[in-house]
């Protein structure tokens, strides 16, 4: 199963790091709204790692985009195939300002730029995986950490395997 979940994430984190993934969409949308936010996402990157675990074991550069499969479910709905289920991708993005004022409207703008990343790549990803589009996004409070306030949102969005 782990080369499922590695295939998978492996092919999201292409297509977020592509030409047309989110840099272009923040660089796109900051022109269209708010122009004086940075647009550059410094750290993509395949890793379930807390904000407090990830920056004590490396430097971390914010905004930061993290990207894992949290569940992995064979529920066989074809017959005679090894794996035909789903796998559960989520999107960790996080914010950080030295100040409190805005941190929440950022994210939320970086959250749309990747939500919009995510529309246009609706389909076949790689060989047996399919998205069809869905996700739901989910909010954290402002806590300590960071640049002193750090924020995060997940993104999470079901993929069709069948193997």
């Amino acid at each position: 199963m782990v080369s499922i979940t590695q295939s998978v994430t492996g092919y999201l984190f292409a297509i977020l790091t592509s030409d047309s993934g989110i840099r272009c969409q923040l660089a796109t949308m900051s022109m269209e709204r708010v122009p004086n936010w940075p647009t550059d996402i410094k750290s993509i990157r395949v890793q379930n790692a807390a904000a407090e675990l990830a920056e004590r074991s490396q430097p971390v550069q914010y905004p930061a985009v993290y990207i894992y499969c949290d569940r992995l479910v064979n529920s066989l709905k074809e017959k005679f195939t090894r794996f035909s289920g789903k796998a559960r991708i989520v999107i960790e993005v996080r914010a950080s300002q030295d100040r409190i004022d805005d941190l929440d409207t950022y994210l939320q703008f970086l959250v749309d730029a990747t939500c919009a990343v995510l529309d246009t790549s609706r389909g076949s990803w790689n060989a047996g995986a399919y998205y069809a589009g869905g996700y739901e996004v989910a909010y954290s409070a402002i806590r300590s950490g960071g640049m002193n306030y750090i924020q995060a949102a997940t993104i999470s969005c079901d993929v069709e395997i069948s193997i």
